[in-house]
């Protein structure tokens, strides 16, 4: 069973759909009628009891809760106490394996046009039953500055794992009993293999940390000509946290959105979301080692014709 966060529907409705999977062929197949979003959902995430959707939108930044029924399919939305803190604009959402903690990454907005920079924050809400509640706010220099996009969790140390995205940067917390965030990064490392390059139209993207928890990888998005489009790969010291960059390996396309790493480790995939010169969109197919370190595999373009761009990659494992 999967679930999908439509941003644009039939008819340009927002929607919510539950999808059945055919393990013989890997055909979805939708299992009960979207319901329609009040707003562009940008992502969602099941909690770790598997009994909720948790979707987050980014205009206006919120988020919503909605059962899972026994049969797969979509319940009713949970309601939520008043008050609710989301920043501004949302990107993405994450429960903590406790099943006590959500964590929303709330990008804000760099300064544009006039417009004064929007704050970030990583906003974090305790969790009980499907709902809400506002526990911390994590937004160092009252979030100027700080862009959190996407985040990790490391599976087996107490550290959750942050993009800062305009920043070009990798912030690593700690998770605290309750559970919550410190609320001050442990560390702070540059993304790219020359951080020089980082006012170029550059910003991270997805992160990832390794099923065998001894690495992250992260995504660093940039333009076509003279940019870094690359999956720096990070070695994680397990007991303080530290990361160290050990490679940045370029994915052959421009604009590494989002990516995905195998269930059994050894395979990477990107999602390249741009054209490159005559070049369309494309996933980008990398080996992981048994050091961490990326060696480029293929790359598969999508149709000439494509004119929307690739956005997201994820892969699952079937049985035999």
């Amino acid at each position: 069973m999967g679930w999908s966060n439509n941003a644009a529907g039939a008819q340009g409705h927002h929607g919510l759909t539950a999808f059945s999977l055919d393990r013989a062929n890997g055909a979805l197949t939708p299992h009960c009628q979207p319901l329609a979003r009040r707003a562009r959902p940008v992502f969602l995430a099941v909690d770790a009891a598997g009994q909720h959707v948790i979707v987050a939108y980014n205009l206006p930044s919120s988020a919503s809760v909605h059962r899972i029924q026994p049969d797969g399919t979509l319940g009713e939305e949970v309601s939520q106490p008043p008050g609710l803190d989301f920043g501004i604009y949302a990107n993405q959402v994450r429960a903590h394996p406790s099943g006590q903690m959500v964590v929303i990454p709330t990008r804000g907005n760099v300064a544009a046009n006039g417009k004064p920079e929007d704050p970030g924050a990583l906003k974090i809400y305790g969790y009980r039953g499907g709902v809400l509640s506002n526990r911390l706010s994590v937004a160092p220099n009252g979030g100027r500055g700080f862009s959190p996009r996407h985040v990790d969790f490391h599976p087996g140390s107490p550290f959750l794992f942050a993009t800062i995205e305009a920043q070009n940067e990798l912030h690593v917390y700690r998770v605290m009993n309750g559970p919550s965030l410190g609320p001050a990064p442990l560390f702070s490392r540059k993304t790219l293999a020359n951080p020089a390059r980082g006012d170029a139209g550059q910003a991270t993207s997805a992160i990832h940390v390794h099923p065998n928890s001894r690495f992250v990888d992260l995504g660093n998005r940039g333009p076509a000509a003279g940019g870094e489009n690359s999956i720096a790969v990070f070695a994680i010291n397990r007991k303080t946290g530290e990361p160290k960059l050990i490679q940045s390996a370029d994915t052959a396309g421009v604009h590494p959105r989002t990516f995905t790493i195998d269930p059994g480790g050894t395979m990477l995939v990107v999602a390249n979301l741009q054209r490159a010169g005559d070049e369309p969109p494309l996933l980008s197919v990398f080996r992981i080692g048994a050091d961490g370190k990326l060696s480029f595999a293929q790359k598969y373009p999508l149709d000439r014709g494509n004119t929307r761009g690739l956005f997201w990659t994820g892969m699952m494992a079937l049985p035999r």
